[in-house]
């Protein structure tokens, strides 16, 4: 270098941010199996034809995916097929909820969760 001239080095890059504590990446939404799907879609209509449901939603969350229904539109939800990950190596990923909140069948298998609505239906022969 030539007497006199400037040996600086200079960043023509625009400075980053310093970056924020490292976060846990945000999990994936929790939804249903095409197969999954195929075999509550396959009770639903069951019941469809039998007159007893007429309407279906489906929510998808983080850590729950939820296939709720409906006797009549815009009413609570008569029964509610959950299924929750997190919950699989403990007492099974898949439950069925009655409108009330209580739990009428939970399991590993989801075959034999959906058998709740198998049931023989009981009623009341007039003379």
């Amino acid at each position: 270098m030539a007497d006199g001239e400037d040996s600086r080095i200079v960043e023509l890059r625009p400075q980053l941010p310093a970056q924020s504590p490292a976060r846990s990446p945000v999990p994936p939404m929790v939804a249903f199996h095409r197969t999954e799907l195929s075999q509550i879609l396959r009770v639903y209509g069951r019941m469809v034809a039998a007159g007893e449901w007429r309407d279906y939603a489906m929510d998808f969350g983080r850590e729950q995916a939820v296939f709720s229904i409906f006797r009549r539109m815009g009413e609570v939800p008569m029964y509610r097929v959950t299924k929750t990950p997190k919950l699989s190596k403990r007492q099974g990923m898949w439950a069925v909820v009655s409108g009330h909140g209580l739990i009428l069948k939970r399991g590993h298998d989801l075959d034999s969760v959906l058998k709740v609505f198998d049931r023989r239906r009981l009623s009341v022969v007039g003379e």
